[in-house]
């Protein structure tokens, strides 16, 4: 049976959501990376920068674009040794402008993901995957980048299924 790593990156707090700005308790890919966990288990890894993001919203936006823009890779607080032991990792992240957040990039480019299968999954407020697919294609170099789960952010909470049943369909 496959070794299985869920990694995420996901912001609790101040976020968009249907229009309108709302305190989240829990980030919704967190959220989706737990119901993923509980189908099909696996480790869990948090993506977190060492640097947080702006609690307010709008200027969470400015910093995050302007690391796009720049493309920064921000200082992550925990490093796993390696992902040499699993076969599939699960990838999850909000779509910010059709990417990754920049700590993505940060934590694809620190292993080496040949002969791994990824396994990209997102919550957004309207863009899908947008560009992120072919993102994550460039920086993690000989992973076999799958299809992907895209849950709108504010279904996450009710995506229990959707995501078990992506994730029992993946692996």
């Amino acid at each position: 049976m496959a070794k299985i790593l869920i990694a995420y990156f996901s912001r609790a707090g101040e976020n968009y959501v249907n229009g309108d700005i709302k305190n989240l308790p829990r980030g919704n890919t967190e959220i989706v990376a737990e119901f993923i966990q509980k189908a099909v288990g696996g480790d869990l890894f948090k993506i977190e920068t060492v640097k947080e993001y702006p609690a307010d919203y709008t200027e969470c936006t400015i910093v995050a674009k302007d690391e796009l823009h720049k493309q920064v890779r921000p200082e992550l607080k925990n490093y796993l040794d390696s992902v040499a032991e699993y076969d599939t990792i699960f990838l999850g992240y909000p779509c910010w402008w059709s990417y990754p957040p920049m700590a993505v990039a940060t934590f694809l480019e620190r292993y080496n993901f040949a002969g791994k299968k990824i396994i990209p999954f997102t919550t957004h407020e309207g863009s899908g995957l947008g560009s992120s697919v072919g993102f994550i294609k460039k920086l993690a170099r000989g992973a076999e980048v799958k299809a992907s789960l895209e849950i709108h952010g504010a279904e996450a909470a009710r995506s229990e299924s959707q995501a078990a049943r992506f994730a029992k369909n993946s692996v």
